[in-house]
């Protein structure tokens, strides 16, 4: 998930899924509002509140308190952006939980109806969805149902083709008068950030910006590299440079021999892997990064496999800015499903993802680096005098 705050790395639920994140715990009494979940949850995992997300409580608790009154007829929400690891996704999860339990839980009768999505599981069905039903309205439903709430975790629009069908189901989803809570990285203006394709995105900025609140959720820590005893899910994983045999075995890992390559089927497609040992599988970045590959490629193999080693990693800094994109969203989805990630580099973190110049590296580096940050590193020990 992007933006623990010490909380462990519970997984994300499936697109569309209509029930409640796991931030809180089963057996608990349920919060009266959201300002009382956020502190409850906070003491329970042990940290104090940040108050660079202050603000963010204070409108996501007020959100909640008016779900009760009537819908109105046009998009409404709030809209949380700010740096990585500042605690959106957290506190996301807890106004889901909280307004789950007040609503969907508490027995039969009208109530709020609230999806949790993440952006990337959202876009990969709206696509198919599309394809298949023929409208963005049939996807929509399909998707989401009679939701009138929607919490899209990490909204992002990097792709042209895929701003296109933003565009078109903020504005059908405005017609719905559905509210929505996002986060981002972004703020709005920030969205579609390519200077060839901005300008086509902007119509769309302007509706979320005047539809919804605009909070940012700051501070100057960024809480997922806090220390953590954590080694399960993506924490379990590790980045490897440069990838010998012993630092391999370090991390339990056997380099596959070459009889040991094959192909994963998806849709109707044949994709190569080094190896699939059990619900372990290898790529080669060669194809899985640079090659013509998509985020719902990723998904399917996070759905297939436990773990997943990534080959054969160079300084994205001299690759096009789509290989350097590839990777990003790989990272993404395997720590969105708290898979652990294995990256066998030719290269530290850092050199992998400095920038050489503005165009020669992943748009997300910021979060990508968070994100790796989170495995455990295995390179070169440096001696002292």
């Amino acid at each position: 998930m992007d933006e623990e705050l010490a909380t462990g790395d519970p997984r994300d639920l499936p697109a569309g899924h209509p029930t409640r994140s796991p931030a809180l715990d089963e057996g608990d009494r349920p919060s009266r509002s959201v300002r009382d979940a956020v502190g409850q949850d906070a003491a329970r995992r042990g940290f104090s509140l940040d108050p660079g997300q202050a603000p963010a409580v204070e409108v996501l608790d007020a959100l909640a308190a008016r779900l009760a009154e009537p819908a109105t007829d046009r998009l409404s929400g709030l809209y949380l952006w700010g740096p990585v690891g500042r605690g959106k996704t957290w506190l996301m999860d807890v106004f889901h939980a909280t307004v789950g339990r007040l609503a969907l839980g508490s027995g039969p009768g009208p109530g709020t109806r609230a999806v949790r999505v993440h952006f990337h599981d959202f876009l990969r069905r709206l696509h198919g969805e599309r394809f298949h039903r023929g409208s963005i309205d049939a996807a929509l439903d399909a998707i989401l149902g009679d939701a009138d709430l929607v919490c899209f975790d990490e909204f992002h629009v990097h792709d042209a083709g895929d701003a296109m069908l933003v565009a078109r189901a903020v504005r059908s989803l405005d017609e719905r008068g559905v509210r929505v809570v996002l986060t981002s990285n972004y703020p709005p203006s920030g969205l579609m950030p390519s200077p060839a394709y901005h300008h086509l995105f902007v119509p769309t900025i302007d509706l979320l910006t005047a539809r919804l609140d605009v909070v940012e959720v700051g501070g100057r820590r960024d809480h997922r590299r806090a220390p953590s005893q954590d080694a399960t899910g993506f924490r379990g994983g590790s980045f490897v440079w440069p990838a010998t045999s012993v630092r391999l075995a370090a991390s339990g890992l056997d380099r596959p021999e070459q009889a040991e390559a094959t192909t994963v089927r998806i849709g109707s497609r044949e994709h190569p892997v080094l190896a699939v040992r059990g619900d372990v599988v290898w790529l080669g970045f060669g194809h899985w990064c640079a090659g013509r590959t998509a985020v719902s490629d990723v998904l399917h193999l996070a759905e297939r496999f436990g773990t997943v080693v990534l080959d054969g990693v160079p300084a994205l800094g001299a690759q096009a800015p789509d290989t350097g994109q590839r990777f990003a969203n790989l990272v993404d989805v395997l720590c969105d499903r708290d898979l652990p990630l294995h990256v066998l580099a030719h290269q530290d973190p850092d050199e992998t993802l400095r920038r050489h110049g503005e165009e020669g590296v992943a748009l997300d580096v910021e979060r990508t680096a968070s994100r790796l940050g989170l495995l455990r590193r295995l390179g070169p020990v440096t001696l002292g005098r």
